[in-house]
């Protein structure tokens, strides 16, 4: 690839060989998160512990970070806004232990790595909705936009035990705005390279007993060339290949008696992409539509006692046009659970049943397009003194593939009011797609005698905690039986095995607010010790903000090693780091413009073989919201 050259950070030579083998790299990232809580963080003695902020996905129940048996990262609306990101796909490749491919820029096919697994094994929810194609195994990032999301919580680490087949890597849940009391309109228009306008706007509020929100979005961006003549197939096109997208969500509460709600959330997407198809002048495109719909109830049935039921549908649905003759791809699911928390001396039990039916259709004819999985799920979770825990069960009836029982153990210590370490164990599993069971094309040939992969994953991590800084240090081990080879014919290979280490940090000084990460990752296929694609060995993202008066500054670093872009390990992909910068000012009390530069020096450089990346680009944010 033209100007790539691998990553290789000065003054790490131990951690950064080529190849990287975990183990020795031990050493190197000890002594890292040693020297970064030496110099970095101010003396124990002195410090006070920051209680950190609730999240719900890593036990299905509210739970602090900071106690969790599991690595969740919280992406909040600041963070968004404040980041550098263009689409959810992009702003989750700068979380600790998450990677990206895309096939060219805008709306484009992407895929989302945790921890090394592959994407079909991120679950999605939205407001708790399972979303994403059972055709194509994966969720469509892309078509979320941006300025529909509150919050974002990112858990990393094997979670069926919690939610079933899909969450072998983790599970990514977002969280469309809603309304809080008041009313809080919201309005933004951004302009910048490749023709991007994009417009949104909002409002949110309610009073005690209801609350409210609607927003609606629109982007269009003219784009640049998805493929360069390296491109697989013969389908270079040097056209620009644009996108465009329309969004709505909205969303009711109803506190109707005390200690017990009612909730409705409605979203939708529609988008439009570009692609190549070679030199023809045929317009090839893929029309999206992202629908997801729910319903909820939930209250205190005793002092102990709360429940929740409730409805969610979501459709995934694909037309493209790449000849005189389209190609449907369409799956909805459609989802019931009853979950219950309830409250005991050992700590805070949750048990439930969820049931979930998939339905594939579209041109392809699938000897099976329905599927119906049947789940029973218990977990507790608790603290005293020191000590933490976390345990669950799940028992999922597949109709296609019958019964599968995945389990997780955790257990964390607080040795001292800083220092807190936490071992995890989980077991996972994840059935085939319907395209890897039965479609058929010139490139790619489904295998209906295809099996289940099942995992087995280990974590053990180390924090400190001193007020706003923080120093994690994690290690995790995923092995996979039966994983799922998706390449000209699908197979299942004997074992896959992955493995890694995370060091972040994260801090704030007056004005002043950082963080850092550091991945050392080692996948493989282990019937030829070859490694899985487009997923790099090491990967250092970084980000610090400057708040001065009415201004904000900040830089984002991303920096990835070589990688494979294929299972064979003959198709190399460079190295690379982009730089992005930012700086806002606040107009007026309820004004503010933002303007970033995303690559600041015009970086090529690829994700996937044949693809471009966006080059250097400028952006115009002007943000209208009521303090």
């Amino acid at each position: 690839m033209k100007n790539s050259v691998d990553f290789k950070p000065q003054g790490l030579p131990v951690c950064f060989g080529s190849p990287v083998r975990l183990l020795p790299a031990v050493r190197c990232l000890a002594v890292a998160a040693t020297v970064t809580v030496a110099v970095a963080l101010p003396p124990a003695s002195h410090a006070q512990t920051q209680l950190k902020e609730t999240v719900v996905t890593a036990t299905r129940s509210e739970s602090r970070a900071n106690a969790l048996m599991s690595d969740v990262t919280v992406i909040t609306r600041d963070d968004i806004e404040r980041g550098t990101g263009r689409t959810v796909a992009e702003l989750l490749a700068r979380v600790a232990g998450l990677q990206m491919s895309a096939n060219g820029g805008l709306g484009k096919a992407s895929s989302l790595f945790v921890r090394g697994t592959e994407s079909r094994h991120v679950l999605l929810l939205v407001d708790g909705v399972r979303y994403g194609s059972a055709t194509a195994g994966q969720a469509n990032f892309d078509n979320i936009a941006l300025e529909s999301i509150e919050r974002i919580e990112v858990l990393k680490g094997p979670a069926s035990a919690l939610y079933g087949s899909d969450a072998v890597g983790g599970v990514i849940q977002i969280f469309t705005r809603k309304g809080t009391p008041g009313l809080h309109p919201y309005a933004s228009v951004t302009l910048g390279s490749a023709a991007r306008r994009e417009v949104s706007a909002g409002l949110s509020g309610g009073t005690a007993d209801v609350g409210y929100s609607l927003g609606v979005q629109n982007l269009r961006e003219e784009g640049f060339s998805a493929t360069n003549p390296q491109v697989a197939f013969n389908s270079f096109n040097p056209d620009a290949d644009g996108f465009w997208q329309s969004s709505v969500n909205a969303s009711v509460d109803w506190k109707f008696a005390p200690g017990w709600k009612a909730d409705a959330r409605v979203f939708q997407a529609k988008g439009s992409t570009q692609f190549d198809n070679g030199p023809s002048a045929f317009d090839a495109k893929t029309d999206t539509v992202s629908k997801v719909y729910g319903l909820g109830v939930e209250g205190q049935l005793t002092g102990a006692w709360k429940t929740r039921l409730a409805l969610g549908k979501s459709e995934d649905l694909s037309t493209s046009f790449s000849s005189a003759v389209p190609s449907v791809f369409n799956t909805a699911q459609d989802q019931w659970t009853w979950l219950n928390e309830i409250a005991t001396p050992l700590g805070k039990l949750v048990a439930g049943y969820e049931r979930v039916v998939q339905k594939v259709g579209g041109t392809t004819t699938y000897s099976v397009d329905t599927r119906t999985t049947n789940s029973w799920l218990a977990g507790l979770n608790g603290a005293a003194g020191a000590h933490s825990w976390q345990i669950n069960v799940r028992r999922d009836q597949d109709s296609q593939f019958g019964d599968a029982t995945t389990g997780l153990a955790g257990y964390g210590f607080k040795f001292t009011p800083n220092w807190r370490a936490h071992a995890a164990y989980g077991t996972s599993f994840k059935a085939p797609t319907f395209n890897q069971l039965y479609f058929v094309s010139p490139f790619f040939n489904g295998n209906p005698s295809t099996q289940p992969e099942y995992g087995r994953s280990s974590e053990l991590g180390v924090a400190y905690t001193a007020g706003a800084d923080e120093v994690k240090l994690t290690h995790f081990a995923n092995r996979i039986k039966g994983f799922i080879n998706a390449t000209t014919v699908v197979t299942n290979v004997p074992y896959a095995r992955i493995e890694g280490w995370t060091l972040a940090y994260e801090g704030q000084r007056d004005a002043w607010t950082w963080r850092a990460a550091l991945d050392l990752l080692d996948a493989r296929n282990e019937l030829t010790d070859l490694k899985l694609p487009r997923r790099a060995d090491r990967q250092l993202t970084a980000a610090v903000d400057y708040s001065w008066g009415a201004w904000k500054f900040g830089t984002t670093l991303l920096a990835a090693s070589q990688r494979f872009d294929n299972a064979a390990n003959t198709v190399p992909l460079g190295g690379y780091a982009t730089v992005d910068i930012h700086a806002d000012y606040a107009l007026a009390k309820d004004w503010s413009v933002q303007a970033r530069i995303n690559n600041l020096g015009d970086k090529p450089y690829e994700t996937a073989a044949g693809y471009n990346q966006p080059g250097r680009s400028a952006y115009v944010t002007v943000r209208y919201q009521p303090k």
